[in-house]
């Protein structure tokens, strides 16, 4: 595959484990790259690593460069498989010009970007300014890198990210974001005679990024978990035992499950009631989950206990009431997704239900807003509500050099325009702008699908079209 000497560094960066605020790893990998290629390399107290590439000959004058990416990775797989992030490679298999992985996500998100930067810097024969190369950590799960990040350690006029999903398209603009976390405090009851648990499962949706993917149609299976369960709460007398669904605060959630408890005698008109619900909900997604899969099964157990009625209800029906997907579409850049909410996770841990939800806007009032409509609802059935990990948005600049020299390059090798737009994801360019206000920057990379997901595939061809306008602009920015 070709480049080569980027799939090379690829392939070593499969090897080692990267989840989110675990990159030690990957951290000493990137101080050994540098070591191995005589390049000198500073890493600050949040992990951050930077590695500095002098100019080639003819380049000394030029501009410095900025080229940046981060370590970690979203770790999902598929429920069947047997894997450990933490200790485990990525395999990886080529199916025509696609390489996914065996299971789990693939970790281009952002492997890719970083192997493209480290193979930069280990082609000798490459024209360049000064090269910084940056790399962050803990970007998936809260930008702690770029958030630490110290003004002032950056020297270069331009930066370019190389964190975008599709190629021939240039990103100058990104959405803000923040995470809404609400707690509820119950006690549990020992489960009354004549009651049968059940256990419901909705599985193998497509999921997604919740930035990129959060206008596509997808099911939320927290959300499609809970109009279940508040239409049986209306008819039956319902016990929750158990109740859980999705993972990370970026992934639309692809499962959910919960085990309830009902009287006996309503056994058989809950599967009835189950099944006709699962048809419907097939229905209504049929173009985008096509996978989808509805259990109901029954529970072997004894001495369970359940969680208190008012608070399990509560639970319930806010799940059904929160808001969940696009709340307003940008007013001046055609189909880019101005404000959403995603609801991401849920979780019992203790005598608590966690449940976390996700808010992007691209202006900060609208993403106060929304968080506030998401934080309402919960406050209202009477969790503890709390924000965090916010972060700023990038408001596009049309008119810098960076993408006036990368566009010229783009349609030099390739002899067509590029798209020039802004992302409703979060980029940790918001977050440079503000510690370094006169950088330029870009943001590019080659074609990924599926991103947080166990489908996340790359197209291989576009790698080397990613490559090819690197070097390009780099040429040009002399």
């Amino acid at each position: 595959m070709e480049p080569k000497l980027v799939f090379d560094f690829f392939n070593e960066i499969t090897q080692i484990p990267r989840p989110s605020k675990k990159e030690g790893k990957m951290i000493e990998y990137l101080q050994e790259v540098a070591n191995r290629l005589n390049l000198k390399s500073y890493t600050d107290d949040f992990g951050n690593v930077i590695i500095y590439a002098e100019p080639t000959s003819g380049y000394e004058n030029a501009d410095g460069v900025i080229i940046q990416g981060h370590m970690d990775m979203v770790c999902e797989k598929i429920k069947q498989l047997d894997f450990d992030f933490d200790k485990q490679p990525i395999e990886t298999i080529v199916d025509g010009d696609w390489m996914r992985a065996k299971g789990t996500t693939l970790g281009a998100d952002d492997g890719i970007g970083v192997a493209m930067a480290l193979a930069l810097v280990a082609d000798k024969t490459l024209k360049h300014g000064p090269i910084e190369l940056l790399f962050t950590t803990d970007e998936e799960s809260g930008m702690t890198g770029a958030f630490g990040l110290n003004p002032g350690v950056l020297k270069g006029k331009y930066l370019i990210n190389l964190d975008s999903e599709d190629e021939g398209e240039f990103f100058i603009g990104c959405a803000g974001g923040q995470t809404t976390n609400a707690v509820f405090d119950f006690k549990t009851m020992p489960l009354e005679q004549g009651f049968i648990p059940l256990k419901i499962e909705i599985d193998k949706m497509k999921g997604g990024h919740s930035g990129d993917d959060i206008n596509k149609n997808r099911a939320n299976a927290i959300k499609v978990l809970a109009r279940f369960l508040y239409d049986i709460w209306k008819k039956y007398d319902v016990r929750l035992i158990d109740l859980s669904g999705g993972k990370l605060h970026n992934a639309i959630p692809r499962f959910a499950e919960a085990v309830i408890a009902v009287p006996m005698q309503c056994k058989e008109d809950i599967r009835v009631d189950f099944n006709v619900f699962a048809a419907a909900v097939q229905n209504e997604f049929h173009v985008q989950e096509t996978d989808s899969e509805f259990r109901l099964s029954s529970v072997e157990e004894s001495n369970i206990e359940y969680i208190q009625n008012d608070v399990a209800k509560n639970v319930v029906f806010s799940l059904q009431a929160v808001h969940n997907g696009v709340l307003e579409m940008n007013q001046d850049i055609k189909g880019l997704v101005e404000t959403s909410s995603n609801l991401a996770s849920v979780k019992i841990n203790g005598n608590q239900i966690i449940i976390l939800a996700s808010q992007r806007s691209s202006i900060e009032s609208a993403l106060d807003n929304v968080s506030n409509i998401v934080a309402a609802v919960f406050e209202m059935a009477g969790a503890e509500v709390s924000f965090s990990d916010k972060y700023p948005g990038w408001q596009p600049d049309t008119n810098t050099i960076i993408l006036k020299a990368s566009v010229e390059a783009y349609e030099k090798l390739f002899n067509k325009k590029p798209v020039v737009r802004a992302i409703h994801a979060g980029l940790e360019c918001g977050l440079f702008s503000t510690k370094y206000p006169n950088v330029e920057m870009i943001s590019f990379g080659p074609t990924l699908r599926d991103v947080h997901t166990p489908d996340e595939r790359l197209l291989i061809p576009t790698v080397d079209m990613a490559w090819k306008l690197l070097i390009e602009i780099l040429e040009n920015l002399k």
